[in-house]
């Protein structure tokens, strides 16, 4: 044997009778401890002053602060991939006048997908209906809107079904997901808070688009139950409700819920950095265009925050960006991981 193979034999010998310790003591100082935290995505809208979104922007043309402490990107993502959205349309007994406005309003959304984008229907009233999976079936989409009718029971189980939709359909659907939410906004029966689902909405990663249509008295079908709290009163076509004086205290209160309807469903846009419209926009395709178009390009960053805020508390996000005039839209918290701290 050489004098070379002797050594290295030797060597090698040695290195096997190093307690197993020891070896795990040389390997914990040279390796950097990594935090075992999970990666908080962040979906971001970037847009000009007009509302069009800028695309063609790097890593590099980003900042993420968590509670004003810059963070480093770990995850970028600007590639076009396919949608997947949750189209859900209010069909209580308070949208019976604006119903058929809904479904249209739907329909045409869906004439914005691409083929590779998949979509499902769920109707709302006092309770949640899924009218259609998520499918890319344009037919069986379209079929499932037309479908859509007025409850029989009074109830608009709104943030349940929004709740259900995030927790339950789009939670492990990967890529691209967004809820497109048609609504008089007025909640009646849901068990989950406002808070919690804004809350819920804020971690899901899915934005929510609501689109706001306004509701008030009847004069035909049912008279909004909120209106005639003790009784239901069927109006059929061609007649009209009994004369009655002027009550503009009733015709406030409308406005109140009506008010008190969009504050909720501002919030809801505003927490998955969606958006709100009015269905008194002029032009809803061009609306439902711009969604599409700003849904396909989002930009995508992700960090991996250190232990210390691995606290179980919720934590403020901020993204910047350096392009000139340019206006950001993104998730603004998130809720941490409650994990041991390391000795």
């Amino acid at each position: 044997m050489t004098r070379i193979l002797r050594v290295l034999l030797l060597a090698s010998l040695s290195s096997l009778a190093l307690p197993p310790s020891s070896i795990a003591q040389d390997t914990q100082k040279d390796t950097p401890l990594k935090v075992q935290t999970t990666l908080v995505s962040v979906p971001v809208i970037v847009s000009d002053r007009s509302g069009r979104y800028l695309s063609g922007l790097a890593a590099g043309d980003f900042k993420l602060y968590q509670d004003k402490i810059e963070q480093p990107i770990s995850v970028f993502d600007a590639v076009e991939e396919p949608l997947n959205v949750a189209l859900l349309i209010d069909t209580s007994k308070s949208t019976i006048p604006v119903l058929e406005d809904i479904k249209k309003a739907g329909e045409k959304f869906l004439k914005e997908l691409r083929p590779q984008d998949r979509a499902m229907i769920v109707a709302v009233d006092c309770d949640v209906h899924v009218l259609s999976q998520l499918t890319s079936d344009r037919k069986a989409l379209e079929k499932a809107v037309k479908s859509a009718k007025t409850a029989e029971e009074v109830g608009t189980v709104l943030r349940d079904a929004v709740d259900e939709v995030v927790t339950r359909s789009l939670k492990h659907v990967e890529g691209r997901k967004a809820i497109i939410l048609l609504s008089d906004g007025k909640d009646v029966g849901s068990r989950i808070s406002e808070q919690a689902l804004l809350d819920e909405a804020t971690e899901s990663g899915a934005m929510v688009y609501t689109v706001f249509f306004k509701t008030g008295p009847l004069t035909h079908g049912w008279i909004d139950a909120t209106t005639f709290p003790r009784r239901h009163v069927w109006v059929g076509p061609g007649r009209l409700p009994p004369p009655s004086r002027p009550n503009n205290r009733r015709g406030q209160r409308i406005e109140m819920r009506n008010e008190r309807a969009i504050g909720f469903l501002e919030r809801l846009a505003d927490a998955s950095a969606g958006r709100y419209y009015s269905s008194d926009a002029s032009d809803l395709k061009k609306t439902f265009n711009l969604i599409a178009e700003e849904l396909r390009h989002q930009y995508r960053l992700g960090f991996y925050p250190d232990n210390e805020t691995a606290d179980g508390n919720r934590h403020d996000l901020k993204v910047a960006v350096t392009a000139p005039d340019a206006i950001v839209r993104a998730r603004r918290s998130y809720q941490a991981p409650n994990l041991p701290k390391n000795p």
